[in-house]
């Protein structure tokens, strides 16, 4: 579904993606693994429009989405949970949810029980604001907002970052259940391989801006992989 290929990404004078070419599929957690700095965000801002690429092509869903905004392509069914979770800390937690209305029709405008179901601690915080929430309180709030927008594709930027275990074993859980509904696809940057073995089918290692290593779980040499995560 989601077809990334041969792309170039730049800061300036400065190349942080080399080439790179990715897939995603409906139904299957892939995952971006690599140290800090070697362009693991870059290609996750590439991918949901954020960034600009020079050169290569991304593909969703059948259709060259390239040239597209972020805002189109969250209306074609991308949703972005970024590095750090970037909730609005002057709002409630029900009014972030209520941010990820933006791109629903007005009919469709409605936050579903499901979400409660996910993250059962919203419910009880609803009235809370998002920047009284603890650090994992957070994260799961930001992946709710992302939920609210009905995607088909979920990019997740270290959603494991600064959480305590029990709350990272919780998110790995929904992350799980969503992927064996068979009806989004799931992009997940990490740097934890544990967490990332337990739940992507397939990988993809970055080192210097490049995809130095790629392919199914079960094809990957574990050894090989942690080589380029270790500093």
């Amino acid at each position: 579904m989601l077809s990334v290929q041969g792309i170039d990404l730049y800061y300036g004078a400065a190349q942080a993606l080399k080439r790179v070419s990715v897939e995603a599929s409906i139904g299957e957690v892939t995952c971006i693994l690599g140290r800090n700095g070697v362009g693991k965000t870059s290609l996750l801002r590439a991918v949901t429009g954020i960034q600009p690429v020079r050169n290569g092509s991304i593909a969703w869903d059948g259709q060259d989405i390239t040239k597209l905004s972020s805002v189109e392509r969250a209306r074609r069914g991308i949703a972005y949970v970024p590095q750090g979770r970037d909730i609005f800390p002057l709002l409630t937690v029900k009014e972030n949810l209520e941010t990820g209305f933006a791109i629903l029709p007005r009919g469709e405008r409605k936050i579903p029980d499901e979400i409660y179901d996910l993250f059962p601690v919203l419910k009880t915080m609803l009235r809370r604001r998002g920047g009284d929430l603890s650090g994992g309180q957070q994260q799961q709030l930001a992946i709710a907002r992302a939920l609210i927008m009905k995607p088909k594709l979920l990019v997740l930027d270290e959603p494991t970052e600064g959480i305590q275990p029990s709350i990272i074993k919780d998110i790995g859980r929904v992350i799980d259940l969503l992927r064996g509904r068979g009806q989004m696809a799931i992009l997940l940057v990490e740097q934890y391989f544990d967490f990332a073995r337990d739940l992507a089918q397939r990988f993809a290692v970055m080192d210097r801006g490049e995809i130095v290593l790629a392919g199914a779980r079960e094809d990957l040499n574990e050894g090989d992989v942690r080589r380029h995560l270790t500093v």
